[in-house]
Formats: C-alpha cells, structure tokens, sequence
C-alpha cells in the first residue's frame, strides 16, 4: 500500500505550499541520485517526488485529500458519482460513464476497453491503473521529472577579499565532473554566508529545474585582522612616547591605511574605535574597527636614547604598581 504523501514529505495536512516546497527541497538534497549513491537512494527520491508534484498542485491535491491513494482512479469530471455512491466500472446508471458502455471480456490477461465516440481507449491507461493485476496493468515508469539537486561547496576569502567583493572565477569538482563558475562576490561577505548560484547545482532530468550551488562563505586566518560578525580587530602598536604624549598614528584596515588619534595618556589594551571602518554592509551600516594599543619598546637604545630614559626615570613620579593596586581599591 502506497505511504501517505503527507508522511513522504514530513508535513502536516493543512501545511502550506511554502512549507511542502521547503520539505521537497531538504528530501531531494539528501536523497537525489546524483548525491546520494546508497541502492535505495533512488527509490526513495522518486517516492519523494512523487508526493510533491502532487501536493504542490492545488487540484491534485484536493483530490488527493478527498480520494486519498484512489483520486487517480476517478477520472476529471466524475468526482460527485464517486463521492455519490462509489466508482464502479459496470455501465451507465450505476456510477459507470455516459454516452457509450464497456465492452471487451474482462477475463484474465484481457484489458477492458471503452468505447467512445468510436474510439477505442484503453481503460487501464485512461484510470491509471485501476485494473493493474488483473492482467491488464502495465509498469510505471520515473515519477515525473526529477529536478536537479542543490549542492554546497566551501568558497575560501581573505578578509581583504571578502571586504572589497567583485568577481571571481574558480573550478570545483562534483558528481558530474570539474565545472567553471563566474562568481559574482558582495562586498563585506563575511564567514558562513552563503552565495547562491541559481541553476548552477545538480543536473535535472526530464525538463525539470536545475538545482542551485550555495557557495559557504569561509575566511582565511589573518595575522593582522580577527573579525567578530562585521566588527574588525586590530592590534596599534605605538611607542611609550606616543602613548603618553598622544599622537595620530596609522593603522591597517580591510580598505587599506587609516589613521587614528592616540588620545594622551593611553594605556596598552586601550581600544580605539573607528566607527564604520568594519565589514561593508549593502543592507544595513557597516561595521567598526577597533585598533587595541599595545605600547612597544625598541630592544636596542642608542646611546642618546639611554641618556633620556635614565633622565627621565629620575625625575618621574609615576609607579604603575602602586597606580594598579590603587585602581584595585
């Protein structure tokens, strides 16, 4: 006996046509052949897609919800004789078909066959199989067209890359062989996101739609860059000089070389924010860049240089440790 439709596709009886579509398209990932290389694989896609070119056309489906695994034995047109008393293939007057009455034997190995308008029609083509066993069914082929699989493939950036976007072309191996795409890569892309390429995934067969390539978004570590969402993070490196004294410094952005203002008095681990120099966004605002000031001291000194720190050593009052135990008051 033929699984329920419904159960086929997972989904309940009243669910939407958005929701049938979206249970169609996660099945045929998992189970289309050019895929998935398991024996029954391809069995249970074809039951898969069965389900679905029924339940996604709103006549077959309310046919299907009133007739159940019969609704193709009712011909168009006769649905209220079935519902009235029952389809039977015994002539006119008793839910049979007006205008012309069986004829043919019916016996073992022998079709029935309709006579209409002096036409022969063979019964078991025209009911889709209501005799079948009887000796007068023929097997079914393919479920309909078999529509192409979406498939997913990692596409690897530098953060330099994914912030500037523009086209890229570049080759992967599948099932079917190695394929060139030309990819049309947004601005500010960022980890995870996934690009689609409509009609560039699985092969279809039968006339039916290509699947779709979603290519996942993954960025190349960067010494210089870590980036959190859309936010950038870098690390400032100043003098001791600059850090006390203040100064406008550069610093190294996704964008290429900006500057930023050392306020006087920085400490290292101080963030710097620079607002709107993160990851481009081309639905919302972009994010920001935060330089972390780390305060470098060189490993050798000249001799002037060594005059003026020891200068400087005994004329400051400043004691980092007792500021810090202070601050931890």
């Amino acid at each position: 006996m033929a699984r329920d439709f419904y159960e086929v596709l997972g989904v309940a009886r009243d669910a939407s046509a958005d929701d049938i579509q979206r249970a169609f398209r996660t099945l045929a990932r998992k189970y289309h052949p050019d895929v998935n290389k398991a024996p029954e694989a391809e069995e249970r896609f074809k039951e898969i897609n069965e389900a679905y070119h029924v339940l996604h056309d709103p006549q077959q489906r309310a046919r299907y919800d009133r007739f159940g695994s019969d609704f193709r034995k009712i011909p168009e047109g006769y649905e209220d004789m079935a519902g009235a008393g029952g389809f039977r293939p015994g002539g006119a007057g008793r839910g049979g078909f007006p205008g012309g009455g069986f004829r043919g034997g019916g016996g073992q190995g022998e079709p029935f066959a309709w006579s209409y308008d002096g036409g022969d029609v063979d019964l078991d083509d025209l009911l889709g199989g209501l005799f079948a066993g009887r000796g007068a069914g023929r097997a079914r082929g393919p479920a309909g067209p078999i529509p192409g699989a979406d498939q997913e493939a990692e596409l690897e950036l530098s953060v330099e890359e994914a912030y500037r976007g523009g086209k890229r072309s570049l080759t992967l191996s599948g099932p079917e062989g190695p394929r060139s795409y030309d990819v049309n890569i947004p601005a500010g892309v960022t980890d995870g996101q996934r690009i689609r390429l409509a009609g560039q995934g699985g092969r279809a067969r039968g006339g039916a739609e290509h699947g779709d390539l979603y290519l996942v978004v993954r960025l190349r570590p960067d010494p210089r860059f870590r980036v959190e969402g859309r936010d950038v993070h870098v690390r400032l490196p100043v003098t001791p000089a600059e850090a006390a004294l203040g100064a406008t410094v550069p610093v190294a952005t996704p964008g290429g070389e900006a500057t930023v203002q050392v306020p006087a008095g920085t400490g290292s681990g101080r963030r710097l924010r620079l607002r709107g120099q993160g990851m481009p966004s081309r639905r919302g605002e972009p994010g920001d860049l935060y330089a972390e000031v780390r305060i470098m001291v060189p490993d050798h000194l000249s001799d002037r240089e060594k005059e003026l720190y020891e200068e400087l050593a005994r004329v400051s009052v400043f004691d980092p440790r007792r500021e810090r135990e202070r601050a931890g008051r």
